[in-house]
């Protein structure tokens, strides 16, 4: 299963870090973006308070994954599902905006408020994780 988002730098970080810890007996995640972002250090500092590191992720392109058959894309942001590569084989497309937490960050008044953003994304993209494969079962 392939996460993809605009830069690989948070949502679709978040969504394989969830997807690595709860649900590695029945998923294997991948995640890159349509550009390339770097990892987001809140993304980081977020998914360490909830127990899950994702520190050692690295930020991809979509084409360094060329020789990965996926199952299922889920795009995770609308950048993303509107310039979504087409897939060879049997792909199928999911698409499960959240919110940009930097974005959203940038009216923040304080660091914690800007957090506050990433917290909310974070625990929205794990409540999706936690229905997979099982939600994407109707797709057939």
């Amino acid at each position: 299963m392939l996460f993809l988002c605009s830069g690989n730098s948070c949502r679709s970080q978040i969504a394989e870090g969830w997807s690595r810890q709860l649900k590695s007996d029945a998923i294997e995640p991948y995640s890159a973006g349509i550009e390339v972002h770097g990892l987001n250090p809140n993304a980081v500092k977020v998914m360490a308070e909830a127990g899950v590191d994702i520190s050692r992720n690295r930020s991809k392109h979509v084409d360094q994954l060329n020789g990965v058959r996926f199952d299922y894309v889920v795009t995770v942001c609308d950048n993303a599902s509107e310039s979504c590569p087409v897939f060879p084989g049997h792909a199928k497309v999911l698409h499960v905006p959240f919110d940009d937490p930097p974005r959203l960050a940038r009216s923040a008044r304080n660091e914690e408020e800007a957090l506050s953003h990433y917290r909310r994304v974070r625990d929205e993209i794990r409540a999706f994780v936690v229905t997979l494969p099982e939600c994407l079962l109707k797709l057939r």
